[in-house]
């Protein structure tokens, strides 16, 4: 019995020891897996973590190149929620405004920086783009906190949920300097450099508006030519940097006298040209070529000495002519003062062309 009690006791404790060394076999089996998951779970934290890196550099990098991007076309973002008009400003916005970095934004104060028409056009097209849920485009002129005048470029776009706008965001651009180059480029192609009158480009523009307008209204003006009389001689004399400052204190002298007139223009080296609705009237025309003369036959101060030069005048009123025959009329007339003497003036008749054995034929270009 003592024997057989033995046998059951080893037997149970194999049995035990067999279990018990099974189970150390599926526990390490199952250690070694759970490591090998582990260790594949920190492989890929790890790459996850170098990739969150990458991209957190490539965010950083790409934020850099915006940044310096949109300061050198001077471009910044600006966002407003318009529950409660709040502004939300990048710092190029800031700065385009000259306003301190980061400072607190009240929409009501920074519209106190446009101009009044810039103010009112903005207006216009910020609501109607809120009404629509739209956007839109605006020029906008601005005198920033520190009294400068700047250019603006404002671009917006409206957001909306479930048909209401919520917000309205975009950019804006410092255009000042293109504005400018703009304006050169205009000043450059229709006013004279030298004497700051418009020039023969703007001056034939004119005249077909002119006419055209004549035309349609009946609205009658008067063209006069001027050319002066002793320039030639200033230039030989003197040099032609004589002669430029008689051509710009003879511009001045005519703006002053020709003020009502519609344009004057320079339109050849001593050549000057008129339009003038407010003198349309032959009489009123002649006292005004009367006064031209008188203005331009006045001592010309130059290099301390009193330069003279005189000045002979042609004119022709707007009838049905063409522009081209208008100006040819005004340019007869011009030449028949010469013949009569200089420094006087000479109003187109029908019977100028049997008067003039050689006139001159001016067409517009």
């Amino acid at each position: 019995m003592a024997i057989r009690h033995r046998r059951r006791q080893l037997i149970a404790t194999m049995r035990k020891n067999e279990l018990t060394l099974r189970n150390a076999r599926r526990l390490a089996v199952l250690r070694r897996r759970d490591a090998a998951v582990i260790a594949g779970l920190r492989a890929q934290i790890a790459e996850q973590a170098a990739l969150i890196q990458d991209q957190g550099t490539l965010l950083a990098h790409s934020r850099k190149i915006f940044e310096r991007s949109s300061a050198a076309a001077r471009i910044g973002v600006w966002e407003c929620n318009l529950a409660g008009e709040h502004l939300t400003w990048t710092d190029m916005v800031y700065d385009i405004f000259e306003l301190p970095r980061g400072s607190a934004l009240d929409r009501g104060r920074t519209l106190e920086f446009y101009t009044p028409g810039s103010l009112e056009e903005l207006h216009e097209r910020r609501s109607k783009a809120i009404e629509e849920g739209t956007g839109f485009t605006l020029d906008a002129q601005i005198i920033t906190a520190k009294g400068n005048r700047r250019w603006m470029r404002i671009t917006a776009t409206v957001e909306s949920e479930n048909g209401v706008a919520v917000r309205i965001f975009g950019m804006k651009q410092d255009i000042t300097e293109e504005k400018i180059l703009a304006d050169r480029t205009r000043y450059l192609a229709e006013f004279d450099v030298l004497t700051g009158l418009a020039n023969r480009t703007q001056f034939q523009a004119r005249l077909l508006e002119t006419k055209r307008r004549h035309v349609e209204t009946g609205q009658p003006c008067a063209l006069l030519l001027v050319d002066l009389d002793g320039f030639k001689k200033v230039n030989d004399t003197f040099g032609h940097a004589a002669g430029d400052e008689c051509l710009k204190q003879v511009a001045r002298r005519l703006k002053n006298v020709c003020g009502q007139a519609d344009i004057v223009a320079r339109i050849g080296g001593d050549e000057f040209a008129i339009l003038s609705s407010a003198h349309h009237m032959e009489d009123v025309a002649a006292r005004l070529a009367g006064d031209i003369i008188g203005v331009v036959s006045a001592p010309l101060d130059q290099f301390g000495a009193a330069l003279k030069l005189g000045a002979s005048v042609g004119i022709s009123l707007f009838d049905a002519s063409t522009p081209s025959e208008l100006l040819r009329r005004a340019d007869m007339a011009l030449y028949a003062a010469k013949a009569a003497g200089r420094n006087t003036f000479e109003v187109f008749r029908a019977d100028l062309n049997t008067r003039l054995k050689n006139p001159r034929s001016v067409a517009v270009a």
